[in-house]
């Protein structure tokens, strides 16, 4: 097969798998929020930030790109732009991605400046703390429910100091009970999904409850590796749903 062949062929399945991002239902993130809309300026930056879920294997040599397929990854990130980009053609919005695999609060903290407040977003997204939870249950870091929470209400009181008409996004941390994910996560994983709520609460920022739309649709009759194939990183089903759902929830 030709490698023209092969493009074409990874090209319309990216449209498919756009397209079905955004033919999903609003109606799972509609039930558990108030919705929140706001206008959007012509030329406003909206960055996602995160780890390995919102990097999602992101060309970072082409991060500097805005709205660039490449460097926004393969995740919620560049669904939730594709959508966006289209329902607002005359903003000349610019949409970047920053979210870096295996990073924790700590890891946001040491490049903050660079990679968020330099980029003077009008939205910015953060989706944190499922390494901070799993990277200790490794062995490999010591940070406990206190320090999370802690280090992540300093991060957005730096971000409200440096970027006052930035509007905050936190997403709510998840899992699905298969993979990696074993009961030994409980109760501390709820534990961090608390503190994060609390620290968006503290912040005045929009709330995206990822948890609960992922415990609606196991539910309603769908596997937990339907939506995330090791409990941690999402399908590209469960990436969709993300995007809609974030979308739905922050009102763009």
């Amino acid at each position: 097969m030709s490698h023209s062949s092969i493009d074409r062929r990874q090209m319309l399945q990216r449209s498919a798998l756009l397209a079905g991002a955004a033919a999903l239902p609003s109606s799972a993130s509609a039930n558990h929020h108030e919705e929140k809309k706001f206008s959007l300026k012509k030329g406003d930056v909206i960055l996602f930030q995160g780890d390995s879920i919102t990097d999602a294997r992101r060309d970072k040599k082409k991060q500097g790109e805005a709205n660039s397929p490449e460097a926004l990854g393969k995740g919620y990130p560049l669904y939730a732009a594709s959508g966006i980009l289209g329902s607002h053609p005359g903003l000349d919005l610019q949409v970047f991605n920053r979210g870096i695999s295996g990073h924790k609060v700590p890891d946001l903290q040491k490049r903050w400046e660079k990679d968020t407040i330099d980029l003077q977003p009008a939205i910015l997204s953060i989706l944190i703390g499922v390494n901070d939870i799993w990277h200790k249950l490794n062995g490999k870091y010591d940070g406990t429910v206190k320090s999370y929470q802690t280090g992540f209400a300093e991060l957005l009181k730096q971000t409200k100091e440096e970027l006052p008409d930035t509007k905050i996004v936190i997403c709510e941390p998840f899992v699905t009970r298969c993979g990696a994910v074993k009961n030994n996560w409980f109760p501390e994983f709820d534990q961090r999904r608390a503190a994060a709520k609390e620290v968006a609460k503290d912040a005045g920022a929009i709330w995206v409850p990822f948890q609960q739309i992922f415990n609606d649709a196991i539910a309603a009759g769908t596997s937990p590796q339907h939506w995330a194939h090791d409990g941690v990183h999402p399908t590209y089903s469960g990436h969709s749903l993300m995007a809609q759902t974030w979308r739905d929830t922050v009102g763009i």
